[in-house]
């Protein structure tokens, strides 16, 4: 199944998803030593998103989570790739910073945990394998 979204940040990968129904904080609700989530009660809590492709709908919270997603590529803690149904300004600056491929408009309730994927930032598109 091929999903065609929207252009956030080129690069094209293929890994393993990581799905959530909840926005990501990644100021305070992700470490970026560790590259897992911390935010308490969260549908991901004590999870690793690392050389993952972290599906969720949009981020929430700080304008410091572009620069902590910035510290978690320099850390290679960060996911490979990011898909969301609808991008905030934070996530995409944090991806374009860290030059992490990403995709919004993505209709996220047809991707599942553990399923393989492809993402092409350049196209838009996500290949769920």
């Amino acid at each position: 199944m091929k999903l065609t979204g929207r252009k956030i940040y080129k690069g094209r990968v293929e890994g393993e998803a990581i799905v959530t129904n909840d926005g990501i904080s990644f100021y305070g609700g992700v470490d970026p030593d560790s590259g897992k989530i911390v935010e308490v009660g969260h549908e991901l809590e004590g999870q690793s998103i690392t050389d993952k492709i972290l599906v969720f709908p949009t981020g929430k919270g700080s304008t410091v989570g572009s620069y902590t997603m910035y510290r978690m590529k320099k850390n290679n803690t960060a996911p490979l790739a990011i898909i969301n149904k609808e991008i905030d300004t934070i996530i995409a600056v944090g991806c374009i910073i860290s030059e992490i491929p990403c995709v919004d408009k993505i209709d996220i309730n047809n991707i599942k945990t553990g399923q393989n994927l492809i993402v092409n930032g350049s196209e838009g598109t996500v290949e769920v394998k």
